[in-house]
């Protein structure tokens, strides 16, 4: 099953804002794990990419991850915004999850990536 999608923005080329819900039947929340399914880092990074390989960076690929940190999980039915600011100078890709709780965001986690060519 693919990430859903419900709405995206993208105020100027280097700045992307998608909000998705988090479906349960996600194959990244099988086996991760039994008692409170959560969304993996690594997925979480993975969707990073993808976007940001795909509509700000598309001629760059990873090279390192310059931080991370996954702050509160990810969980099953979730909206979430996932923010995307791409600095092709410093050829830094800079992102953060957030939780939607009622009218908040609330910080899910974030990092900075350095991408190549």
């Amino acid at each position: 099953m693919k990430i859903h999608e419900i709405e995206r923005h993208q105020a100027h080329p280097q700045h992307l804002e998608i909000v998705l819900h988090l479906d349960p039947a996600l194959f990244w929340f099988q086996g991760h794990f039994a008692v409170q399914p959560l969304l993996p880092g690594v997925a979480q990074l993975d969707w990073v990419m993808h976007y940001a390989t795909t509509l700000l960076a598309p001629e760059y690929r990873f090279h390192s991850i310059q931080n991370v940190k996954f702050q509160a999980p990810l969980l099953p039915d979730a909206t979430v915004t996932l923010t995307l600011d791409w600095n092709a100078e410093r050829q830094t890709l800079t992102f953060s999850y957030q939780r939607h709780d009622g009218e908040q965001r609330l910080l899910a986690s974030s990092g900075k990536i350095h991408l190549c060519r």
